[in-house]
């Protein structure tokens, strides 16, 4: 008994020395166990979203953690640097592209300013699924018809594939032929175009075939427009519209700080994120939720044995 009470007294004074109090070193071990929990959620979310292309996650030196591709490629889960939102648009690790949860049942004002989730991009994901250079991003594109017109999109992860169910699903109820509605989707002002983001010097997610511009306003884009514009013009848009393509792993531009509400994207590791781990609750499990089949079962036990 005394040994134990010795035991106990030696870490307490040791954690003092080392300038950490119990309170303290109980804080960092729940800290260390959610990051955990939401590293293996994060992961999981990739493989869901990129079963063709996700094959393990892997831990290396150090404890670091990686997606391994298909092409035997590894992309870093998490650097474990501090950044701010501006670095994050530029530099996004598999961690930062996850950290800001979707507001799917979001139908209040603008975000806020730095609220960017889908903004975010990490290139290597993209340039492994979708394409390296725009020759090879090329070479996936087929025609997706709807909305008055052929679309160029990127047939691979599903992308063309659900792309044209929601145009369909919005062919359905007849837009086109409500002024309200219609006006704010068509013409629809286009999907592949290769070319940079403005003023960044990195690749837009048009470039790679998966996003898509609606008709256009002068109040769409936060840099043609105030905030206050901004969000007059985000809350007279056709929620149904909104709903469908998020329906069908597409992010609206509408949902970000940085607002632009012409621009959905196809993005199936937010949405799913979004569904699944978009809130707070503590669970029974990590994947808690997830709605389980067998390949989700080999997901969670490649995780599981790939990260202990």
């Amino acid at each position: 008994m005394k040994r134990l009470v010795y035991a106990i007294i030696a870490l307490i004074l040791t954690n003092n020395i080392c300038g950490a109090t119990p309170m303290e070193a109980k804080e960092e071990t729940n800290n260390n166990a959610a990051y955990e929990i939401t590293m293996k959620q994060d992961i999981l979310v990739f493989m869901m979203a990129y079963p063709e292309y996700v094959v393990n996650a892997q831990k290396g030196e150090g404890g670091k953690v990686y997606l391994i591709m298909k092409s035997g490629k590894k992309i870093l889960y998490d650097d474990m640097k501090k950044k701010s939102q501006d670095e994050k648009f530029y530099n996004a690790d598999l961690q930062d592209v996850l950290e800001q949860v979707y507001p799917l049942n979001h139908d209040g004002g603008l975000m806020d300013i730095n609220y960017d989730p889908g903004r975010v991009r990490n290139y290597q994901l993209l340039n492994e699924v979708y394409g390296y250079s725009n020759e090879g991003i090329s070479k996936n594109l087929v025609n997706v018809s709807g909305g008055g017109g052929n679309h160029r999109f990127n047939k691979n992860n599903g992308a063309a594939d659900s792309l044209k169910k929601a145009l369909k699903e919005l062919a359905a109820k007849d837009v086109q032929k409500s002024t309200a509605q219609g006006d704010y989707l068509f013409p629809i002002n286009g999907t592949f175009n290769y070319r940079q983001i403005s003023g960044t010097g990195l690749l837009s997610p048009h470039a790679y075939g998966i996003a898509l511009d609606l008709s256009s306003n002068s109040k769409d884009y936060w840099k043609w427009a105030n905030r206050q514009e901004g969000e007059k013009r985000m809350k007279a848009y056709p929620k149904a519209t909104v709903n469908i393509f998020e329906n069908n792993n597409f992010v609206w531009g509408g949902k970000w700080g940085h607002f632009d509400i012409l621009h959905f994207e196809y993005r199936p590791e937010i949405i799913i994120k979004a569904k699944y781990f978009g809130d707070n609750k503590e669970r029974k499990v990590w994947y808690e939720g997830v709605p389980i089949d067998e390949n989700i079962k080999g997901y969670i036990n490649n995780i599981e044995n790939s990260l202990k």
